[in-house]
């Protein structure tokens, strides 16, 4: 009995001794949730991710906070304030990714999306000038994108007005877009080789979906790397057949090679269609729910076109309420929970707070978007956060969805173009409405990393018999 008071005693003194401790090293560190062994600071937020995961801390601790995942410090900065400053100031110190044995099993270090240093320099120029020798910004590109929306508007025409559930017909549409890219040739649904692809990159999104997994090492790495070999495998085989001859120059530290090559691919997939096809989903689905709305872009459109006039991208000028719309979708069903995470590269100081050298930094776009103290109306649906008085769109400084700094998405361009095209060439031919007997469709999302909505289905009906 004394004994085990003793030991009782002892436990409880080594456990306050242990949290003083923690308190005392980490008291230069941004404030954030009181971190126990194991596991960190999830306690204080639950296990299982929300929309308001992140920015939910920053109500208690500031626009920059600390979290812990086991061992690993992540200090997230939020608001647009805090996430500019952050990206600007810092350009060099968070540039790189962590050095994570899941980022490391996804990506190995090469390609774009987790490479770091070096590798990630000549990675992202090559990618750059290979977009811009593909046509990006021109109209070789945009022809396309335009004869993949036409394919999407002919699938949409066989359902005859009938409920119908679009995320096959989009997913094939903007995949098709990549291979255009990548390839140089787009590929029928029945394709072998496309159909592995598309399946392996939605097996790998499904299971690398979940934060809490992601971060805390409880998924199984050997089943993520066999589906990535599985999507590795597929791409070299459709670069066999479409790339004969790959030069480049020989030097001891190029990273010019086939593996690079194939990752890069990979990310182009990986990152250029899930959120592309995430936005677009959310899309058709916010116009669905708002014919108001719908009726109004489509108004616009019937007056500035015919009614089987083309509209390019460049078109969005004479567009404005049009465009206004698809940038407060993209704002209001941002396509990302998180984006991938940085490291610093040195001991940083900022605001008055430690960040040591090796914490990931998690810029949280999501904040951006819905910062009260930057829109009107942060949790509605309102076009008119891009409008002036005078109907004129404007560009926002806080719209960031494809984010900021040295390693904002380098396929942002095409993604607008994609999203712009796609849902132009959409409402130029359909009215898209409920379901019979069906109210509304359900808003409430998916949360893993790449935020969908719920499976729905809604009929796209022909404004012109």
């Amino acid at each position: 009995m004394v004994m085990g008071t003793f030991l009782f005693v002892l436990l409880l003194a080594l456990l306050i001794l242990f949290f003083l401790r923690q308190l005392w090293s980490r008291r230069h560190l941004p404030p954030g949730p009181l971190a126990l062994p194991l596991i960190g600071t999830l306690w204080a937020d639950g296990f299982w991710l929300r929309e308001d995961y992140f920015r939910k801390p920053a109500k208690r601790y500031g626009n920059i906070y600390s979290i812990w995942i086991g061992h690993h410090l992540l200090v997230v900065l939020s608001g647009f304030k805090a996430v500019k400053e952050g990206m600007t100031s810092f350009p060099q110190e968070f540039s790189d990714r962590p050095d994570d044995a899941f980022l490391t099993a996804i990506g190995k270090g090469l390609g774009i999306i987790f490479s770091s240093g070096h590798t990630w320099k000549q990675q992202r120029h090559i990618v750059i000038t290979s977009l811009r020798k593909l046509g990006l910004g021109k109209k070789s590109i945009e022809h396309q994108i335009e004869d993949a929306a036409q394919k999407l508007v002919e699938t949409f025409r066989q359902t005859k007005g009938q409920p119908f559930d679009p995320s096959f017909p989009i997913r094939h549409a903007i995949s098709n877009v990549i291979c255009s890219l990548s390839f140089g040739h787009q590929f029928v649904p029945e394709d072998e080789n496309f159909q592995k692809l598309i399946e392996a990159l939605e097996i790998i999104v499904k299971v690398t979906g979940s934060f809490f997994h992601l971060l805390a090492k409880s998924l199984n790495l050997l089943s993520v790397q066999l589906h990535l070999e599985q999507v590795l495998t597929s791409t070299l085989k459709i670069i066999a057949i479409f790339i004969f001859h790959f030069k480049h120059q020989s030097r001891n530290d190029s990273t010019y090679n086939e593996n690079n090559l194939a990752q890069c691919i990979f990310d182009f997939f990986s990152a250029g269609v899930d959120t592309t096809f995430a936005t677009m989903m959310w899309a058709l689905l916010l116009l669905t729910n708002h014919p108001d709305i719908q009726e109004k872009v489509q108004k616009e459109i019937e007056d500035v076109f015919s009614i089987s006039g083309s509209i390019s991208y460049q078109d969005r000028k004479k567009l404005p309420y049009t465009n206004a719309v698809i940038h407060e979708m993209q704002r209001i069903k941002y396509a990302l929970l998180i984006g991938a995470p940085r490291k610093s590269t040195k001991d940083v100081k900022m605001r008055g707070y430690h960040i040591p050298k090796e914490t990931f930094i998690i810029p949280d776009v999501r904040s951006v978007l819905l910062d009260p103290e930057q829109w009107e109306k942060p949790e509605e649906f309102n076009p008119n956060h891009f409008l002036d008085k005078d109907g004129k769109f404007i560009e926002r400084e806080e719209f960031l969805p494809f984010g900021i700094g040295q390693r904002s998405c380098v396929g942002e361009q095409l993604a607008r173009i994609e999203t712009f095209i796609f849902l132009t060439s959409l409402l130029q031919v359909f009215r898209l409405q409920l379901p019979e007997g069906v109210k509304q469709i359900n808003q409430s999302p998916i949360v893993k990393l790449t935020v969908h909505p719920q499976p729905y289905k809604l009929c796209a009906v022909p404004t012109q018999a």
